[in-house]
């Protein structure tokens, strides 16, 4: 069963915010302002100042000693903001929502395995001083970094703008926005088809969707039901042990089909992996056919 990294929460007073921290006032450099367009379906990624780019992508052990030389107080910052951003979205777009619900979604958007999943889309793991030693560490390992290294991304875009952060709140709404219809979807019961569907958009063979319990049930005493907890991870097309979404039910079947029901509205990941069957399907097309012909020739 994979090792769970969930993300912290903010302690005590719940009305508890983050300093804001000191800010750069010179203008940085106009080429900061530009936003880096990408072709994967994810909102431009802010650009960060010069002087952080070197602190942002160095991991701790290669700056023994030295803890402004690495991310580590980046991530710090960026962690807090994180959930400070996420809480005010889901407070807004949720307003019938209890507490306890309105904190399931928050970690499903601050998890590692989601903002892990950003880095890799943004292609921030890559750009990591040093990388492929971090890469083949064990794969929660290498998650929790590069869960670290966008929470210091995040921190580095607040702290390059000059204006109180605005634009990394906007840029993260836009990124989350997909996590959150699913969210909302997800308030609804599952089809019971959801296993069945996702299995159709990325299911070949050799390719393995795994359903793992998250965590124990839990059992509702006097209420005469439990509540499971399954994840939904892809081994194919190019993905090892991928995370791509989490479901609850009063069963572990119920549970099942919502994990698959978030797995079919995690985009642009879901997208990606379907795109890759098809490529593969194309392939294989082409070289029966290039048999066929040799057979006639």
């Amino acid at each position: 069963m994979p090792d769970f990294d969930r993300k912290r929460k903010f302690q005590g007073d719940q009305n508890h915010r983050p300093k804001k921290p000191h800010r750069d006032n010179p203008k940085p450099p106009s080429h900061t302002n530009v936003e880096t367009s990408i072709n994967n379906g994810l909102p431009p990624l802010p650009q960060i100042h010069e002087k952080y780019r070197s602190v942002v992508f160095t991991h701790p052990s290669q700056a023994p000693g030295n803890v402004h030389a690495s991310y580590d107080r980046l991530e710090f910052l960026g962690d807090a903001y994180l959930e400070l951003f996420a809480t005010q979205l889901i407070f807004d777009r949720f307003p019938s929502l209890d507490p306890g619900k309105m904190s399931q979604i928050r970690e499903s958007l601050v998890r590692n395995e989601t903002i892990g999943q950003y880095a890799s889309l943004y292609g921030l793991d890559k750009q990591i001083q040093s990388y492929k030693q971090f890469q083949n560490q064990a794969p929660h390992a290498w998650l929790k970094i590069k869960g670290d290294v966008f929470e210091a991304y995040v921190a580095a875009v607040i702290l390059t703008d000059a204006d109180e952060g605005r634009q990394a709140k906007k840029w993260l709404h836009q990124l989350w926005d997909p996590k959150l219809q699913a969210a909302l979807n997800a308030n609804n019961a599952p089809s019971k088809k959801s296993k069945e569907e996702l299995a159709k958009k990325i299911l070949a063979k050799g390719v393995k969707i795994n359903y793992v319990d998250e965590k124990e049930p839990v059992v509702h005493y006097g209420q005469g039901k439990e509540t499971y907890f399954i994840g939904v991870y892809l081994t194919g097309w190019g993905w090892d042990n991928q995370y791509l979404g989490s479901g609850k039910g009063s069963s572990r079947v119920e549970a099942g089909q919502a994990a698959a029901a978030a797995a079919l509205s995690n985009r642009p990941l879901i997208d990606e992996i379907a795109a890759k069957k098809a490529e593969s399907y194309v392939q294989r097309d082409k070289e029966h056919i290039q048999v066929d012909e040799m057979e006639n020739v």
